[in-house]
């Protein structure tokens, strides 16, 4: 799997400076920074016994917070894992019907992970997974333009300059989608593959482009983003990505 690095370099962080209690439980992998706001407002967080009403509090450490009365340990070494994930099953934690969740198929003994980025039940493909809520915010910043490529199979009759004109982008019922690279792999019968580009991951972007311009969506496969690829990953397969290149890799991304 090829593995590339961004070149813009973030200012350093001092060890041990005080930090946004949010961004500390980022760090240590509790979740997005958003996702701890809503957990603070919901009286989820205390610092020293004392329930937590607001995020404007600057720590050191996490030696005193716990959540939902558990401590909250320490940030460890930054992890990067890829993920096949299969149709069939969601991006997210837990599901109210009782769905299956990537959750399930992932070994039990990985740490606590949060994904960066999602894909729907119905896609497949490369989904990241770190214990780094700060490299995860990092990496699904618009203003950061990582790449996100598919494979996708469609049905229907594929329009060269339709797909072409994608890349000036494209705005579908009120929302505008950015420049789209749309690319025809190949053709048979009313089938073809598509490899589409894009930067910004908007909910569900692909499928309700090419429904837009009259296709439907048969199959459709992540199978790389940022410089991460999937490459012969099977599916349901795990692997973690090396902590040089991890380290390499974060340390040069904007908006860490």
């Amino acid at each position: 799997m090829r593995r590339s690095e961004s070149s813009a370099t973030p200012a350093a962080h001092r060890p041990g400076a005080p930090q946004r209690i949010a961004k500390l439980l980022a760090r240590a992998g509790v979740g997005s920074r958003r996702d701890i706001e809503r957990m603070i407002a919901e009286g989820r967080v205390s610092v020293a016994g004392t329930v937590l009403t607001s995020p404007a509090l600057n720590l050191t450490s996490l030696a005193e917070v716990t959540l939902d009365g558990n401590p909250v340990a320490a940030a460890s070494a930054t992890r990067l894992y890829f993920f096949h994930k299969p149709t069939g099953c969601l991006t997210t934690a837990r599901d109210p019907k009782g769905r299956a969740t990537i959750y399930d198929l992932l070994p039990k003994d990985l740490p606590r992970l949060v994904t960066i980025g999602r894909l729907d039940m119905n896609t497949e493909g490369l989904l990241l997974l770190t214990n780094d809520g700060e490299l995860k915010r990092a990496m699904e910043l618009p203003a950061n333009a990582l790449i996100r490529r598919y494979r996708v199979r469609v049905f229907g009759s594929v329009n060269a300059r339709s797909l072409e004109a994608l890349a000036e982008g494209v705005t579908i019922e009120g929302v505008r989608y950015g420049s789209i690279n749309a690319d025809i792999e190949h053709k048979s019968g009313a089938y073809a593959w598509l490899v589409i580009t894009i930067t910004e991951g908007k909910n569900r972007e692909v499928r309700k482009v090419l429904e837009h311009l009259g296709l439907k969506v048969a199959r459709l496969i992540r199978v790389s983003y940022g410089p991460f690829e999937l490459g012969e990953l099977p599916v349901r397969g795990v692997e973690q990505v090396p902590d040089d290149i991890v380290s390499r890799f974060r340390s040069r991304l904007p908006g860490k």
